[in-house]
């Protein structure tokens, strides 16, 4: 069951669950789309195909706030303002260790290995880099973790997990970029928390917070 966090003619903004697919691939995995077209045909008892436009992407395990739209001049709407970076995405994530200062920007050059669909940290001078940037403030410190949010200003693939990463502080839980501290079959602690919005046709700030669950790591810091 999907839990809806707000819901009108134009909106639908709900808290994907960990391990699903924002959108479906090969696999034929669930996936957030197909499970929303569901949810609205059987809700309104609509026949035929439903529209849900996806905005924006979370990684398959990660869990939290995502912005759908139901119609398309809203998809297209939202998706000037992904262009615009009127479209705010706030998270949050356990990291290990302190960073060096409570609070910084992050910058760098980011390429993605195809084949391997892994990300790196590369120079600027490399053909396929592309500019990465995130500001971090850290909330809380505990048991040699700390918990940090996230303001992301460039949406790359694997992004904060590579950046944070790069600089010996892996996210709780990350196999891909933190093997070498983290356990097999943990779950990644990284969460969509907060999303921001201008409505799609009223134009009026929308704001929409959805809290990560009460469970280790997160309940660390409750």
């Amino acid at each position: 069951m999907i839990k809806v966090i707000y819901e009108d003619n134009h909106l639908l903004v709900v808290e994907k669950p960990v391990n699903i697919l924002s959108q479906s691939d090969d696999t034929n995995d669930k996936d957030m789309v197909n499970l929303l077209k569901q949810y609205v045909k059987e809700k309104y008892n609509k026949p035929g195909n439903v529209y849900i436009g996806l905005i924006h992407r979370l990684d398959r395990p990660v869990g939290g706030a995502m912005v759908f739209a139901k119609t398309s001049k809203a998809a297209s709407r939202l998706s000037e303002q992904v262009r615009n970076k009127t479209f705010k995405k706030t998270y949050r994530a356990i990291i290990h260790g302190n960073m060096n200062k409570p609070e910084d920007t992050l910058k760098d050059y980011l390429y993605k290995n195809k084949k391997t669909n892994m990300v790196s940290v590369v120079n600027k001078n490399h053909k396929e880099a592309k500019n990465a940037e995130l500001s971090y403030k850290t909330l809380d410190r505990k048991n040699g973790f700390s918990l940090v949010e996230i303001d992301l200003k460039t949406g790359r693939s694997h992004q904060i997990r590579v950046q944070f990463s790069s600089r010996k502080h892996p996210l709780f839980g990350d196999q891909r970029y933190g093997q070498d501290v983290n356990k097999v079959g943990q779950q990644i602690s990284l969460w969509s928390y907060k999303i921001e919005i201008e409505h799609p046709t009223t134009k009026e700030k929308m704001e929409f917070v959805c809290k990560p669950p009460n469970e280790y790591p997160w309940d660390l810091f409750n």
